[in-house]
């Protein structure tokens, strides 16, 4: 493993630490970026399933769909490199679909809140995402 780019704020699961499919827990442990998407969208786009909704998030947009559990901007799929510990079966990080994604900026304060993923604010991860590219490692702790 290299050397760190650099280092943001986050949030992680609100249920903590783990490896688990349907656990709602950040998994741990060397990961790889297995694709980079939404470089070609604009700030703020909002992805469902990895695919631009055609929605740009407001906070008018926000107050409609509280409900929603917000990808914004950019998405750095994960995939985990540990067989038994985060990779097949029902511990696989790829098949749960975890991401360092962009967020609303007040829901990133440190605070774990996510269903896994690792969130970011906007301008964070506009920063962070034409540093990386697909193949890239990631060390979850």
């Amino acid at each position: 493993m290299g050397e760190a780019l650099a280092s943001w704020p986050v949030s992680t699961a609100r249920n903590g630490p783990g490896e688990r499919l349907g656990s709602g827990c950040t998994p741990r442990g060397l990961h790889v970026v297995r694709a980079c998407i939404g470089g070609d969208r604009p700030d703020n786009a909002v992805f469902v399933g990895r695919r631009w909704t055609g929605e740009i998030y407001s906070g008018d947009l926000a107050e409609r769909f509280p409900e929603r559990d917000w990808i914004l901007t950019r998405i750095l799929w994960l995939s985990g490199l540990e067989p038994g510990f985060n990779r097949y079966g029902e511990i696989s990080t790829g098949r749960r679909y975890i991401y360092i994604h962009g967020s609303p900026d007040e829901g990133v304060d440190g605070t774990p809140a996510s269903h896994g993923c690792i969130r970011m604010k906007t301008a964070d991860i506009l920063e962070l995402y034409p540093r990386v590219r697909a193949g890239i490692q990631v060390s979850i702790e």
